[in-house]
């Protein structure tokens, strides 16, 4: 009697816990806005020949970024949130003598992996990491095409592809409304040209809001 009780109690906790672990994933959909505040990490830019980047420094501005993402819940406290954002970004560039705008506009696609807490009636806070990849559709600084081919070369004076790693924090009320808050950093360096010679990760914060359908 005692064993037939502990095969039922233990059968019982074994069903629940594989209920928690492949219970059917629920999606939902939702779009979201951001103000961005973006700029470049630079490292020995003194070292760089092309004249539209030489010596530069490289000083935050105000741009703006529109997308659409789903939340992919797996358990009350976890979720998976991949992302399609277009972003137009400004960032100045300093050089001597001179200060210019770099304008960017591109696609990414960020996946968080997010925790989660539920308030009852109250929402919900949330925060996530994970990987991001972007390509840019379009750079100019000073009306030059950053990704137009040098003379005489294969290369540009930066390249297209974006790959680095995020996190965001952000709460959701219960009627579906989010504020959100972002931090992106890139890990391949954005010059094409010069790249032995010098680096320059892309930064970016943003706060917007966000809407959970």
């Amino acid at each position: 009697m005692k064993k037939s009780k502990f095969i039922l109690a233990l059968s019982i906790a074994l069903g629940l816990g594989l209920m928690q672990v492949q219970a059917a994933p629920t999606a939902s959909f939702g779009a979201k806005a951001d103000v961005n505040l973006s700029n470049f990490i630079l490292t020995d830019m003194d070292k760089v020949q092309s004249p539209q980047l030489k010596d530069m420094e490289s000083n935050i501005k105000v741009g703006a970024s529109v997308g659409v993402f789903a939340n992919i819940e797996f358990s009350e406290n976890f979720a998976l949130q991949p992302e399609l954002l277009f972003h137009y970004k400004v960032s100045e560039i300093a050089q001597p003598g001179k200060n210019l705008d770099y304008e960017y506009m591109g696609l990414e696609i960020p996946i968080y992996a997010v925790g989660q807490m539920k308030f009852e009636k109250n929402g919900r806070a949330y925060l996530g990491i994970g990987p991001y990849i972007g390509v840019g559709i379009n750079a100019e600084k000073d009306g030059f095409d950053l990704y137009e081919k040098i003379d005489n070369t294969d290369n540009c004076t930066m390249q297209r592809l974006d790959f680095g790693f995020g996190a965001m924090l952000g709460y959701e009320f219960d009627f579906g409304l989010q504020v959100n808050a972002g931090y992106k950093i890139g890990v391949i360096d954005a010059l094409d040209t010069n790249k032995d010679d010098a680096t320059m990760l892309p930064s970016t914060i943003s706060i917007g809001l966000g809407y959970r359908f």
